[in-house]
């Protein structure tokens, strides 16, 4: 617990390590990437590599929830954010994002305890679902599950949001009965506790082969400092690159920097190279990259299915087409 809460002073270093606008040529800026969870590798491994400041920039990483997030992208306090689809009803409802890049494959697990007679995702009708919050991206990744089973998320289970690590608590007291959680969390209850697996996004087929997480950029800051946001795809693009080539060196630098709640290099580079960071793992089956675009328009059309998108007559293939932008290759040099 002790590394786990030195996330916070990771975040101070950084900025102290960035002091002054004048030693990075485009400024220093904020990331709202410090969360506790496995997937936040590229952040951490941008920071901690140097590719920020390669590319000019001084970046802070900062702590927070999806309402902060949303709202930091919004007024442009923050330039991009690494998330999963559940941006998505968001961006619909008028939040100005964009998709920049797709960053990898599944870290999220649906997960109930030893004991549970739930069985299967067809079980959950009428059962109390944990969440770190709602609207999340667990939540958004348990309702696809549901809706799959043919079940109405907003209306046929309970919710609760809990901090992650009260999660398995809360079902030790008989508060919820399973809960979705991103990694180490949902993996660790599995392998020291003994819980059950009911979805687990890097091998579900609901999602197996699909970017999970992808980079959203404020348009706001896309119009106005097109520069900045080139600079840090770079720096994220050199990231994936090298936590694909290097995944035990960077759950190594994940540990040691208190980034996550784990001191299990193995474990945690296990999961690392399930996430499939380097881009030409992507196969969907055809011997091809993936596309994060048809990605972003496959789970568009899932949450639409599940009624998750207020306009009803929504062209999903049209939205879609209008959000994912190319930055680096459409942006004039």
């Amino acid at each position: 617990m002790k590394k786990f809460l030195s996330v916070i002073a990771v975040g101070l270093l950084a900025f102290a390590g960035s002091a002054g606008a004048a030693e990075h040529k485009l400024g220093n800026i904020e990331i709202q990437a410090l969360s506790g969870s496995a997937c936040g590798a590229p952040a951490y491994i941008a920071l901690e590599k140097g590719f920020f400041a390669e590319e000019g920039l001084g970046v802070t990483l900062v702590a927070g929830n999806f309402e902060t997030q949303k709202a930091g992208l919004a007024s442009g306090k923050f330039y991009v954010a690494n998330g999963d689809f559940n941006f998505f009803p968001s961006i619909v409802e008028g939040l100005d994002l964009k998709i920049i890049a797709g960053l990898h494959e599944g870290c999220i697990k649906l997960i109930v305890p030893p004991d549970s007679n739930i069985k299967s995702s067809k079980d959950l009708k009428g059962k109390t679902i944990g969440v770190d919050q709602l609207g999340g991206t667990p939540f958004f990744v348990t309702s696809l599950v549901l809706a799959e089973a043919g079940f109405d998320p907003t209306k046929d289970v309970k919710w609760r949001p809990y901090p992650l690590d009260q999660l398995s608590v809360a079902v030790s007291k008989g508060e919820i009965d399973a809960y979705a959680a991103w990694d180490p969390f949902g993996s660790l209850a599995v392998r020291d506790k003994g819980y059950k697996v009911i979805s687990d996004i890097a091998t579900d087929p609901l999602f197996a082969g699909r970017f999970c997480c992808f980079l959203y950029a404020s348009n706001k800051k896309i119009k106005e400092e097109p520069e900045k946001i080139e600079a840090i795809l770079r720096a994220y693009n050199k990231a994936i690159d090298w936590i694909g080539k290097n995944p035990e060196e960077a759950a190594k630098i994940e540990i040691e920097k208190g980034y996550v709640k784990t001191d299990d290099a193995a474990f945690l580079t296990q999961l690392l190279k399930e996430y499939k960071y380097h881009g030409t793992q992507h196969l969907h089956g055809t011997g091809q990259p993936s596309d994060p675009k048809a990605d972003a328009y496959y789970f568009a059309s899932r949450l639409q299915k599940a009624g998750f998108f207020q306009d009803k007559k929504l062209d999903v293939k049209k939205w879609v087409d209008d959000v994912y932008y190319d930055v680096l290759g459409t942006t004039k040099k």
